[in-house]
C-alpha cells in the first residue's frame, strides 16, 4: 500500500522508473561511462534536454534511452471494483502511453545526439505497463513507430542492450585483429628489409 501510494506522486514514479532502468542496463552488462552515460545533458535552442541514458554503439554513434512510469491510471485500475470502471482506467493508461510516444518524439533526441538512429527507446519500467497497453490500444505500436520511438519493457531492452553489447563485443575483436594484421604486415615488411640487409653484410 505504502509503494503505490508512493507510486502515484510524479517525481517518485519518475525516480523508480530510472531506478528500473539502471538495473536493466546493469544487467545486461554495460558499465556506465564505458558503454553508457546517464543523465546526459545537451543544450538547445528550446532550452536543456536531459535522457536518461545514452547508450554507446559501436562506430561512436548513440541510441538514446528514456524512462516513462505512467502509473496513474493503471494503478486505478488494480483498484477498480469492477470490470468496466477497470477497462476505462486501463483505455485512460494506454491513452498516456500514446502521450509519452508523442512527447518524447516531439523532443527529438536522435537530432541532439548525432551521431544516431532516428529513434529514441522509450522505456516502461514492467512487463504489464506495455501488454496492456497494447491491448488496449491496437495501433499504439505502428503509432509508435512512425513517430521514431521504439516502446520497450525490461525484457525487450534487455535484448536490445545485450545486442548493442555483443555488437561492440564484435566490433573490439575486429578492430584488435585489424591491427594485428597491420602489424602483421609491418613486422613482415621490417623482417624482409633485415634480412635484404644481412644479406649484403654476407656478401
Amino acid at each position: 500500500v505504502n509503494l503505490t501510494n508512493a507510486l502515484r506522486t510524479p517525481h517518485v514514479r519518475g525516480r523508480w522508473g530510472e531506478a528500473q532502468l539502471r538495473n536493466v542496463v546493469e544487467i545486461a552488462g554495460m558499465i556506465e561511462h564505458c558503454d553508457f552515460v546517464a543523465q546526459a545533458t545537451t543544450a538547445t535552442e528550446d532550452g536543456t534536454l536531459r535522457p536518461d541514458l545514452v547508450v554507446r554503439i559501436p562506430g561512436g554513434k548513440h541510441v538514446v534511452v528514456d524512462a516513462k512510469a505512467p502509473l496513474a491510471a493503471y494503478l486505478d485500475a488494480i483498484e477498480a471494483s469492477d470490470d468496466a470502471e477497470r477497462d476505462v482506467h486501463l483505455a485512460n493508461h494506454a491513452r498516456q502511453v500514446r502521450e509519452h510516444v508523442g512527447k518524447l518524439s516531439a523532443k527529438g533526441y536522435w537530432r541532439q545526439f548525432e551521431p544516431s538512429p532516428d529513434v529514441v527507446v522509450m522505456f516502461l519500467p514492467d512487463e504489464s505497463y506495455l501488454r496492456v497497453a497494447l491491448e488496449k490500444d491496437a495501433g499504439l505500436q505502428e503509432y509508435a513507430w512512425n513517430s521514431n520511438v521504439i516502446l520497450a519493457s525490461p525484457s525487450t531492452l534487455m535484448i536490445l542492450l545485450r545486442t548493442v553489447a555483443t555488437t561492440w563485443q564484435q566490433e573490439t575483436v575486429a578492430e584488435s585483429a585489424r591491427e594485428v594484421s597491420a602489424l602483421g604486415r609491418e613486422l613482415y615488411k621490417r623482417l624482409s628489409t633485415m634480412g635484404a640487409h644481412m644479406g649484403k653484410l654476407g656478401r
